[in-house]
């Protein structure tokens, strides 16, 4: 019978013997985070708890490797570790992020977040309904699985579902651009601009938003065609000439 493959441990001991194929190596598959510790270093043990959940938790995707300092002094030499607990994530062979001290559990998850994307980051960059809605069941108040969940009811025309969807997500101005358009549906006007949207035509959707800006006299209309227009602004950036040209048209109009 023959033999099954070794399971590599999420958590595990490291030394000066083996920290370049285990961590420097490994980090070129996977992030590595190592923590460096000592048995008499209480904040350390206070630590441990929070960084072996989140690696555990995100087994497969990150490995945490435990350093005792104590005996490894050549690598808490090179690593400069002048105060425990001290914390580093390698990728591709180098420290990619780091801390020092023992962090409360919520900023070890998002210390780990930024190294490795959640099960439910992952289904939420799918953009289909299915994974969205399983991403929300996992993190209900996921940002992106509700502002995009929320874009695709409206999309569909259903803007009662997304308004309850998007009221419960944090702000953004994506967000708060498709709460406008939810006020603004059944609006034949304001069709055309909405489908260049949803067909990722930002150009015409927010020439059709200026027209319709232009010739509107309601204020609370005008505000939420305006509220539009800045939730595209920030899908586009800043810095693209298109989002520049059209923040330019509408302060000219406001004023």
């Amino acid at each position: 019978m023959s033999a099954e493959p070794e399971r590599k441990a999420t958590v595990f001991d490291v030394g000066e013997s083996d920290f370049e194929r285990r961590v420097l190596e490994r980090s070129r598959e996977l992030p590595v985070v190592v923590d460096f510790w000592a048995d008499w270093c209480a904040p350390c043990k206070q630590l441990t708890p929070a960084l072996e959940r989140a690696a555990n938790e995100r087994a497969g995707r990150v490995e945490l490797a435990k350093v005792d300092v104590e005996r490894n002094r050549g690598l808490q030499t090179a690593f400069c570790i002048q105060g425990i607990p001290a914390v580093k994530a390698f990728r591709d062979g180098r420290v990619a992020a780091e801390f020092t001290g023992a962090l409360p559990p919520a900023e070890v998850e998002r210390f780990f977040d930024a190294l490795v994307p959640s099960e439910a980051d992952e289904l939420a960059g799918s953009g289909e309904e299915a994974d969205l809605r399983r991403a929300l069941e996992l993190d209900p108040s996921h940002p992106a699985a509700r502002r995009d969940l929320g874009k695709l009811l409206l999309r569909r025309g259903e803007p009662e579902e997304a308004v309850e969807l998007l009221d419960g997500a944090p702000f953004d101005f994506v967000v708060d651009g498709l709460l406008a358009r939810a006020a603004l549906a059944g609006d034949s006007q304001l069709d055309s601009a909405f489908q260049a949207w949803d067909a990722d035509d930002r150009a015409m959707a927010l020439e059709r938003l200026q027209e319709a800006f232009g010739g509107e006299s309601d204020r609370e209309r005008r505000d939420l065609i305006r509220r539009v227009m800045v939730a595209l602004f920030t899908e586009l950036g800043p810095d693209d000439p298109l989002a520049r040209e059209h923040r330019r048209r509408l302060s000219a109009a406001l004023n």
